[in-house]
């Protein structure tokens, strides 16, 4: 089991980079899927994050080298605390997956920050806020967050993997992806700079949403209907393929959530309580030709009624 219990470490290393591939996460579904040790080894590692995350914050690192540095000692430690057994995370202060505000999977977060602005936070999302005389800047580390603006004489931005994101007084919602950040902007505006072309400034006004890259923007788009509806605990889907929608509801549950090749592109609509998937999981087999193929209740597989 030790061995077992190293690997699902490592796995979680890897899915909580920020540049984390589709292909890195579907081989960590397949060695999920492999032995039902590897869910009940991927259980004992969720439980051991949720204590991370309720510890106190560590301070954060200052370069990139030293995030690096950091991620090495806590992995090492990591595993030979999971090899010995032992789980007293209280005191561990070195963890590369601390921020100023974390969320756990499933969880959502409403913070005030010291301006006044309104920060939700989405499923398994970590944010470290950084205000001096100068500046406002909430850096994205992972997930999704909802920012409402406070008047202040200082700029606020959002800084994800790929860029900047200026706050024009505004309200509006930021997703980061694998290699990709998505801006949906409800009220006013936002300015969107990429990381490596800053000079390819982006205006995105009401109603509209925008993906871009570390060295490009794409185009501006109408935003889909209820796109923040997550923060209300609900999920609006229309006329949505069924492996997207399942692939959003894996965002809200611990381990693999996925369907068969056959189903995946059966329609969907309607509107779907984010805090309870098992109902929403019923429910679709209830209303489509498929079925809910479990390993253990980390793993699950929509598959065709007629298979």
């Amino acid at each position: 089991m030790k061995v077992v219990l190293a690997q699902a470490v490592e796995w979680y290393v890897r899915l909580n980079e920020s540049s984390v591939s589709e292909t890195t996460r579907r081989q960590w579904q397949a060695w999920l899927a492999a032995d039902p040790q590897h869910a009940q080894a991927w259980e004992r590692i969720e439980q051991l994050q949720q204590r991370l995350a309720q510890a106190p914050v560590a301070v954060a690192s200052s370069t990139l080298e030293q995030a690096r540095q950091q991620r090495r000692a806590a992995l090492k430690m990591f595993a030979l605390l999971v090899g010995v057994g032992m789980v007293g995370w209280q005191g561990y202060q070195a963890s590369p997956w601390r921020a100023d505000y974390v969320s756990r999977v499933g969880q959502r977060r409403t913070l005030t920050l010291a301006d006044g602005s309104r920060l939700v936070l989405d499923t398994n999302t970590r944010v470290d806020v950084q205000f001096d005389d100068r500046q406002r800047l909430i850096v994205l580390r992972q997930g999704e967050i909802l920012v409402e603006t406070a008047k202040d004489s200082r700029p606020l931005s959002v800084q994800s993997a790929e860029g900047r994101i200026l706050a024009l007084g505004t309200r509006f919602a930021v997703r980061q992806g694998e290699g990709i950040t998505r801006v949906t902007v409800e009220a006013h505006a936002v300015e969107v700079r990429p990381r490596l072309a800053t000079a390819q400034a982006v205006r995105a006004d009401a109603g509209h949403t925008l993906s871009f890259a570390a060295d490009s923007v794409g185009p501006l788009l109408p935003a889909p209907a209820q796109v923040s509806a997550w923060t209300r605990g609900m999920l609006v889907a229309i006329d949505w393929r069924l492996q997207d929608l399942l692939a959003e509801l894996s965002r809200y549950r611990h381990g693999y959530l996925g369907c068969a090749p056959e189903v995946a592109d059966l329609r969907v609509s309607g509107t779907f309580l984010l805090d309870d998937t098992e109902a929403v999981l019923a429910n679709l087999q209830d209303s489509l030709p498929v079925y809910l193929r479990r390993v253990t209740r980390y793993w699950v597989r929509v598959e065709s009624r007629q298979a």
